[in-house]
């Protein structure tokens, strides 16, 4: 039986700021890159990247502001998902990665889809999980974010839930769920998060991410056509009981795309805090197959 890769734990600086980012396997132009979303890190990767290493270079770097990356105050960076796209583009670049099965997950969504648009050739294979691309999955709780993207007053404003502060934090993990699914959520997880978000000024640049957040929405319209022009070989995993992205959203992925995988789990938003050793092997299976078929072309 092989042993499990080892995961390195290492900076870059690249595009302004100092990344801090997870690796495994042997380097290669050929990886498997993992986007977290909010309000986690790369730390949510850290039970699948070893199995990854095992068979593939894999990456899984801490977004500006996140986990261990540099949080530049807001009058001296850009925060936009389109600029946290450059600076990972920026990244593997560094590494030598010329390719890559692509893996997002909430708000590594945007991010990962402005890399995908903006060079498809080098998208091998999209891993969707627990990530919105499609109006299908933003249910009633985006009506008050929504009103606000269209006209953010103070009024509007005072409508949002709550959700930058320590209990909303842990709410990412637990909502939706019920007792014996909360009881599986090891709890240094959200007490990481809160932490790290807790920095001086990382409140403001959260929020100011939520905003840009109406940038991913408004370009749905143009994710739907690069799926029916590039058709990745794509996986979708599912915590089911996701309070925040509707299982709607997974359906929206099979209409469109021809090669297509998916798996729904009894689990929330967090999924891999649950379920590692199932994602893993399926991902792991996937990969394999979009890496054969690609050495396989004529």
């Amino acid at each position: 039986m092989k042993r499990a890769a080892k995961t390195r734990h290492l900076y870059r600086e690249l595009e302004g700021v100092k990344l801090h980012y997870r690796e495994t396997g042997v380097p290669s132009s050929t990886a498997v890159l993992l986007l977290h979303g909010f309000p986690s890190s790369s730390y949510s990767f850290r039970d699948v990247l070893p199995s990854l290493g095992e068979h593939v270079y894999a990456i899984a770097p801490d977004l500006p502001g996140f986990g261990f990356s540099d949080a530049p105050p807001l009058d001296e960076y850009e925060y936009t998902f389109e600029r946290f796209s450059h600076v990972i583009e920026a990244l593997i670049a560094d590494l030598g990665v010329e390719r890559y099965v692509l893996y997002v997950t909430d708000w590594g969504t945007p991010v990962g889809y402005s890399m995908a648009m903006r060079h498809p050739e080098r998208v091998l294979g999209l891993v969707v999980q627990n990530g919105n691309a499609h109006e299908a999955g933003l249910n009633k709780a985006w009506d008050a974010p929504r009103r606000f993207w269209a006209e953010p007053s103070e009024e509007n404003k005072a409508a949002l839930p709550e959700w930058l502060n320590f209990s909303g934090t842990r709410d990412q993990y637990l909502s939706g769920l019920r007792q014996e699914l909360q009881e599986l959520h090891p709890r240094e997880s959200w007490h990481l998060d809160w932490e790290r978000l807790s920095r001086p000024g990382n409140i403001d640049i959260q929020f100011q991410l939520f905003y840009d957040y109406r940038n991913h929405v408004a370009r749905f319209a143009d994710i739907a056509a690069y799926h029916e022009e590039h058709q990745p070989p794509s996986l979708v995993l599912w915590g089911r009981h996701d309070v925040f992205f509707d299982i709607a959203e997974v359906m929206a992925y099979h209409q469109v795309m021809t090669t297509l995988d998916v798996h729904l789990y009894d689990a929330g938003h967090f999924l891999l805090e649950t379920h590692a050793a199932e994602v893993a092997a399926h991902l792991n299976s996937f990969v394999g197959d979009v890496l054969d078929r690609e050495r396989n072309r004529p």
